[in-house]
């Protein structure tokens, strides 16, 4: 169709249903037809009596089982497999709804749709359909999967979209966000609003937003890996090089997002082509600004202060014109579109030049870290969400509105007060998919605010946002730490300016809360000291790194030339976590009979001395696991949940679960019975 005839459509359409009755079963099928017109989707199909042949229809029944052994059928409005579960109902408007009388005997009336559009009895009405959607997306065969989308539609009035992409069936979340996953019947005069609903009937997970942005995030590791080792060639160190890309990666992202003026940065490269001995110093004065505010005399423009740890230390790099054209080519990508659950692996293996190789290799994808993060902390937090929510539309309607946002509000300051740790936390995919479903939900945590009366900068005034100091990090390796730090607040601004639009978050734009620890998260001591033989000299190993290939087959093996010392640990003890609400996280994995070979006989000994109810037959990864039962077990957390494998059943390291699903009665106090 040409635009004009699609205008005209669109047209017909909005007048044809904005003026529709509250008669949902006369109305939701014909309304439903006439929007697939207007996707240029296909009609649902005609009923057949085998449900395996129903794939896209009307009506679709499903079977729901009870725990009394009994069973029931239920319909759904519209399904179609592998995309959707749809259920419709229809409010009413208000000036309608109070012209509505109780009609006299033996005369037949208009029915009033579910509530009164823009009620509170609406929105419970609204969020009662997506209970129900649910039910009927488990009630399904299992040979059909759970679909990725539910949609909630009052016909003629707005359509709602509820995201669950890694199909298990966990979480059905707002999408794309609390702000904007509902769409208002005026919304769909706009292309993109159009083309959403178009791909959730046909193609819904092309919406996955991670799968969206994994391939501009992997093209911009690929293109900062490039740039590293071009640095390194000239002989700068590897930590100098990272924490100079990071302050470039974070600048080409500000600039993207709005935080310093569009293109403002790669602008600046550009005009130094043929000049690239000026970068260095124009560089330095423009990250000094960053970092405490004020006019930037290298962008002619007043900027916001930054501060953080990332722009204290100012230093550029000298860049000759390969590495400004590198840098250049990097700053091309789309740095708003940057997935932050795997941001952070693929920069540590970028800025890595031992793991520089695996660049290209297997990333823990997000919907794995999602079904470990799910149920440990967010679906528990949102049943008691449900709960609370349900209690303050109970108090609205009785006329205590203050009641209701006394509720919901504290709520939302136990949402804002919660801890959450990852003591293993690498470069921080776990944290930061943690942080964005805490954001999601927080969304609809305000959205009751603002419908029970409060608004959002009433909230705002009194600092109260789910923000990256709640979540908290123990990493042993410098790099991943620093790493997992900025990914937090490249995951928060992208959340603030997704739902907030333009608006400019408070300064310093990233604030140093040093919730990301970088030291050992199982071992603590006071100082370490070579371990030396009779001599005198320092005892050595291979360092577990270096290989080289073998001189007959050419397979690497390991190079005995690269050698560590070993060492003693003095003064070792269990070390301790920061206090937590929830623990998360996939500790390292090492087998018992690897750990001297990957850690270091002294480590090791250390290790087995500072924990002595942990056998020295488990795991490396059991000692994580009897840290967080202990403080699991003692109320200090309320939950954890670690990622592990298979030899977690074996009988070594099962002895560490029992002694905490199964603890000893405590001892009977002197003098009792």
């Amino acid at each position: 169709m040409s635009e004009p005839a699609i205008a005209a459509a669109v047209s017909d359409f909005l007048l044809r249903w904005e003026a529709s009755g509250a008669a949902e079963r006369a109305n939701y099928q014909l309304f439903l037809s006439e929007l697939c017109d207007l996707l240029a989707v296909p009609r649902p199909d005609p009923t057949r009596p085998d449900d395996r042949d129903n794939a896209y229809v009307f009506e679709r029944s499903v079977t729901f089982r009870h725990g009394d052994g009994s069973s029931s059928v239920g319909r759904i409005d519209l399904y179609k497999r592998g995309c959707f579960v749809l259920e419709a109902k229809q409010g009413s408007d208000p000036i309608a709804a109070c012209t509505v009388k109780e009609p006299e005997p033996g005369w037949l009336t208009s029915r009033r749709g579910t509530a009164v559009r823009g009620s509170k009895g609406w929105d419970l009405a609204m969020l009662k359909a997506k209970g129900q959607a649910e039910q009927y997306a488990r009630a399904l065969p299992n040979e059909e999967g759970w679909p990725p989308f539910l949609i909630i539609v009052d016909v003629g009035h707005a359509i709602e979209l509820y995201s669950e992409f890694s199909c298990t069936g966990k979480t059905y979340l707002p999408f794309p966000d609390p702000r904007s996953y509902r769409i208002q019947l005026a919304d769909l005069a706009h292309d993109q609003v159009r083309e959403r609903l178009r791909l959730a009937w046909t193609e819904p997970h092309a919406l996955d937003p991670s799968k969206q942005s994994a391939k501009a995030t992997r093209q911009v590791a690929d293109r900062l890996a490039s740039l590293a080792k071009a640095l390194e060639q000239a002989g700068h160190s590897p930590e100098k090089v990272g924490n100079f890309l990071k302050r470039c990666l974070f600048t080409l992202f500000s600039e993207d997002i709005g935080l310093i003026p569009h293109n403002s940065f790669t602008d600046l490269l550009k005009s130094l082509k043929g000049r690239a001995d000026t970068f260095a110093p124009m560089a330095e004065s423009l990250w000094t600004t960053m970092k405490n505010g004020g006019f930037s005399p290298v962008l002619r423009e007043k900027l916001l202060r930054f501060n953080g740890g990332l722009f204290e230390d100012a230093e550029a790099l000298p860049l000759n014109e390969e590495q400004l054209a590198l840098l250049i080519q990097a700053g091309k990508a789309d740095w708003r579109d940057v997935e932050p659950a795997i941001f952070g692996t693929l920069l540590e293996r970028a800025l890595d030049p031992l793991e520089r190789h695996n660049l290209g290799a297997h990333y823990t994808p997000r919907d794995y870290v999602e079904r470990l993060v799910l149920p440990t902390v967010i679906e528990p937090l949102r049943a008691e969400w449900d709960a609370v929510l349900a209690a303050a539309v109970t108090l609205d309607a009785q006329n205590d509105a203050a009641g209701a946002i006394r509720l919901v509000k504290e709520f939302h300051q136990k949402l804002c007060g919660l801890r959450i740790l990852d003591p293993a936390c690498g470069s921080g995919n776990f944290l930061y998919v943690t942080f964005e479903q805490l954001k999601r939900l927080e969304g609809e945590v305000l959205n009751a605010l603002e419908g029970f009366g409060l608004q959002q900068n009433d909230l705002e005034l009194a600092g109260l946002t789910v923000d990256p100091h709640q979540l908290l990090g123990i990493e042993i390796n410098p790099r991943a730490a620093a790493i997992t730090d900025m990914v937090l607040w490249i995951g928060y601004l992208q959340w603030h300016f997704r739902t907030r639009g333009e608006v400019l978050p408070p300064e310093p734009v990233i604030k140093k809360f040093r919730n990301i620890e970088n030291r050992d998260a199982v071992l603590a001591y006071d100082s370490v000291e070579p371990l030396l033989d009779e001599q005198g000299s320092p005892v050595t190993r291979w360092d577990g790194i270096t290989t080289k290939p073998h001189p007959i087959t050419g397979e690497q093996v390991p190079d005995e030339t690269a050698r560590i010392p070993l060492l003693r640990y003095l003064n070792p003890r269990r070390a301790d976590w920061p206090e937590a609400d929830y623990v998360v996280g996939n500790p390292p994995f090492i087998g018992a009979a690897a750990m001297r070979r990957a850690l270091g006989d002294g480590y090791v000994e250390a290790l087995r001395t500072a924990w002595k109810d942990v056998p020295d037959s488990a795991d490396f990864v059991m000692y994580w696991w009897q840290q967080a039962a202990e403080l699991t077990r003692t109320g200090k957390l309320q939950r954890f949940g670690f990622i592990t494998t298979n030899s977690i059943k074996q009988a070594f390291n099962r002895r560490v679960i029992e002694q905490h699903l199964n603890p000893p009665p405590p001892p009977t106090p002197a003098g009792g019975r």
